[in-house]
């Protein structure tokens, strides 16, 4: 959450000359509401359920780079999934980096109730659901999108249309 996903990877597709997708838009256009109002009127079990079949469907029908939300790796059928694939990336960040971007205020459902213990919280139970499927990480902390953009490039060894 707030590690720059959306930022990087249209980033990443401009540069890369591909389309760019998340997951989470295709769920809001799909859904006709936000994801904040998808947990609070039908729980996180529902959201999840949704989110599977979106990023089954993105991950089948996607030629470019494609943004997942944070908890999509919570699935193993997903990560069956990603971890199948040859261009993962887990940009990693700190809390300490999460509250200078966000002020962990946003409107994240997960992160109602003390912000900056639930922040920990989540990426303690998923930072190694990330890292199985991941091919490579790259922290963000203190860096440009520009230059985590730079940084994922380089890690996987993709040129630039």
């Amino acid at each position: 959450m707030g590690v720059g996903k959306s930022t990087v990877g249209s980033m990443l597709a401009e540069r890369l000359g591909c389309a760019y997708r998340d997951t989470d838009d295709d769920i809001v256009a799909a859904q006709g509401r936000t994801v904040a109002d998808i947990f609070v009127d039908e729980g996180e079990e529902a959201f999840r359920a949704i989110e599977k079949a979106a990023v089954a469907a993105a991950l089948a029908g996607h030629e470019g780079v494609l943004a997942l939300g944070g908890g999509a790796v919570l699935d193993a059928g997903t990560r069956a999934l990603l971890a199948a694939h040859p261009a993962v990336v887990y940009l990693s960040m700190d809390v300490e980096e999460a509250v200078k971007r966000t002020g962990l205020n946003a409107a994240r459902p997960l992160l109602a109730v003390n912000p900056r213990k639930q922040w920990r919280e989540l990426m303690e139970a998923r930072r190694h659901l990330y890292t199985e499927v991941a091919r490579v990480v790259v922290a963000t902390d203190g860096r440009s999108p520009d230059e985590v953009t730079e940084a994922v490039l380089d890690a996987l060894e993709l040129k630039q249309a």
